[in-house]
Formats: structure tokens, sequence, C-alpha cells
């Protein structure tokens, strides 16, 4: 399995899940395009990487504006030439039930975890086409199958992405392949968001969680980005239209 050099772009780059990835496909020698709004943390990302001998580049984006995402295609073009693979990971989490939300925050969700992906897709697959192929890894989530208390908003974003990855590998079948990666409980920044106002430190909270998930552990970023790797890589070439969970069992469980 190789991605050596591949251009990728990693939406979301900065941080968590994209954070993992970024520096994985680096350093499988991936010439990876880093798209973010977090400015600061992709310069910092870039100069390291790139002092590491890495071919990475940030790109300041805000994945729910369309102008931004045509944007990134373009200065990735005129980077590299080409684009060979996309992870579409950026997303957002607010916590509540439907009768607790409003507008704004059903937009901004939205937005960020599907629309982007909308935008992404309507500027990169013409790229793909004409060059005669891509492939583009979108992150969903076990949320999208399960019902998870206070998670109404962000579990139908994410179910959302589950059908758009068969809708995209249907409409644009022998030219580009669309694939999920579609995680359990990953130890980053946005869990423990998803921890704040309960009355155990966050610490406690992880390793109860971590006994009930059978591989008796969270997952890493690291983990999805091996995944995310393989699905980039020709190697799985015969992937197309569907997820691969990784959420060390925890959909096999039962309801007990």
């Amino acid at each position: 399995m190789s991605l050596r050099e591949k251009v990728i772009i990693v939406t979301g780059g900065t941080s968590g899940i994209g954070e993992g990835c970024t520096r994985h496909f680096a350093g499988q020698g991936a010439r990876v395009v880093v798209a973010s709004n977090q400015a600061e943390a992709g310069a910092k990302l870039e100069t390291e990487l790139r002092a590491a001998g890495h071919e990475v580049r940030f790109v300041f984006t805000d994945v729910a504006d369309e102008s931004s995402v045509a944007a990134l295609m373009r200065r990735t073009q005129e980077l590299h030439g080409r684009i060979d693979g996309i992870h579409c990971n950026a997303g957002v989490w607010a916590a509540g039930k439907v009768t607790e939300f409003d507008e704004a925050v059903w937009t901004k969700v939205m937005n960020v975890n599907v629309k982007s992906v909308f935008w992404t897709a309507k500027h990169a697959v013409p790229v793909m086409e004409k060059q005669g192929g891509g492939v583009i890894v979108i992150t969903t989530s076990v949320a999208a199958f399960v019902g998870f208390p206070s998670h109404a908003l962000y579990c139908a974003s994410k179910a959302a992405l589950e059908a758009l990855i068969r809708c995209l590998a249907v409409d644009h079948a022998g030219k580009v392949r669309v694939v999920g990666v579609c995680p359990g409980t990953i130890d980053t920044p946005m869990l423990a968001a998803t921890c704040a106002g309960w009355n155990k430190p966050v610490n406690e909270l992880y390793a109860d969680v971590a006994r009930r998930i059978p591989v008796r552990r969270l997952g890493q970023p690291l983990d999805v980005a091996h995944a995310a790797a393989f699905l980039l890589s020709d190697e799985a070439g015969y992937i197309n239209g569907t997820s691969l969970v990784l959420d060390g069992g925890t959909m096999a469980l039962p309801p007990w």
C-alpha cells in the first residue's frame, strides 16, 4: 500500500482525526494539501512537516463556503497539477435534542458537516474525471447508525453523508471512487467537548467508555489515518460506495 507522490487534500486537517491523517499521509510520501480555517495551527503544521522533509502545504479554507472550496481546488492544481484524493474530514458537533436547536445551530452543523462535502465533490469531481480518476474519502461516524443522546443534529448530518457516499459512487462510476471511513469513539478534542457538563473528570469518563468497547480502548486518530490511507490507495480499488467502520466492535454489542 502506498500513497507516495499522490496529491491528497485533507479538510479539517489541523486537528484531531484530520491532523492525524495529515501527518500519516505525509509520512507515507503523499503530497498533502491541508485545508482548515485554523490559520495559526495550519501554518505551524506546514512549517513542522516541511522541515521534516515532507511535501505539505496549508491552504486556509472555509469548507462551508463554495467559493473558498473552489479556490482550494484551484490552488491544489496550481501547486501540483492534479488531485488524486480528498479526505473530507472537516466537522463540528452540537449538543442537544431537536427541541433545543435553533436555525443558526442547524445551519452551522449542516453547512460544515454536509454542505462542505457537496461543494468539495462539485469542484473536485470534474478535475478527477478529466485527469482519469481519483478517490474521495468521507469521514462519517457510527452516529449515523446509533441514536446517541443529545446528538440529534450531529447524527442526522452523518447519516446524510452515508447516503451521499452511495450516490456519488453511482453518479461518477468508472472515474471517481467514493468511500467512507466511519469512526466510533476516537480520542480527539471533539470527543472531549462532548464530555462537558458530566459529573466525572474526562479521564474517568474515557476509562468507563474504554471498558465497554470490545477492544478495550478508545480509538486514536492514527487508527483512522491507517484506514483512510488504505482507502485512498490503489490497493483499495474495489472498495466503492460504502463505509469502513472503525469502532473497536462497539456496534456489535448487545443492548444490555
